[in-house]
């Protein structure tokens, strides 16, 4: 009797000793799965994420550089092309100045070249013997002739454009009233359309030639 008691104690002890081994292990898989389910939680709290929207750099755009004085503009040599001012007004006193020295110093230049023709003529003059050499002399004083005509008629608009640049009507289109522009009076000092306008013109004439 005495051993079946014995036998009994040593099977109930091992039981309690299986029983707390399998609660000791279910406790240790435990702790591993709520480390798995801590360790992506920290990854993402330890990552920070920039809630503020990526913004674009600011890029001023490139100011247009002044053109150098040294340079020249339309057919006068040594006048520098016109700089504007900011919030300027088309054709203030500076401007109208400016073309005014231009149209000037183009009318004096074109004088200057008229007189020198003239005189040329004048010196070179002579009676060749040689027909041939008479013929060639007066075809280059037929050519240059032609030339200052040419230059006549464009002292008389620079006279006109002189006298609009007195009554305030330099500078504007005297087909449709807009603006000429700076620069088109700069390569075009007697020009009385705008851009627009006179390639209309053109398109008119050759469908008309």
């Amino acid at each position: 009797m005495a051993a079946k008691k014995e036998a009994a104690k040593t099977k109930v002890k091992a039981k309690k000793k299986a029983v707390a081994k399998k609660a000791v292990a279910k406790k240790a898989t435990t702790k591993k799965t709520v480390a798995r389910k801590k360790a992506p939680a920290k990854k993402a709290a330890g990552k920070k994420s920039s809630s503020k929207p990526a913004t674009a750099k600011k890029t001023s755009a490139p100011k247009a550089k002044p053109a150098p004085a040294g340079s020249t503009i339309g057919p006068v040599p040594g006048i520098a092309p016109y700089v504007e001012k900011k919030n300027e007004e088309y054709m203030g006193p500076d401007q109208v100045e400016h073309f005014r020295n231009i149209l000037n110093a183009w009318k004096r230049e074109l004088m200057e070249e008229v007189d020198r023709t003239v005189h040329h003529m004048q010196d070179e003059a002579a009676n060749f013997p040689d027909p041939n050499d008479r013929a060639t002399q007066e075809s280059e004083f037929s050519m240059e002739l032609r030339a200052r005509d040419r230059e006549r008629k464009l002292i008389k608009k620079i006279d006109e454009s002189l006298m609009n640049l007195d009554n305030d009507e330099y500078g504007y289109c005297e087909a449709c009233g807009v603006e000429i522009g700076i620069r088109r009076l700069e390569a075009r000092p007697t020009a009385t359309q705008c851009i627009d306008c006179k390639t209309l013109d053109e398109i008119r004439e050759k469908q008309m030639g």
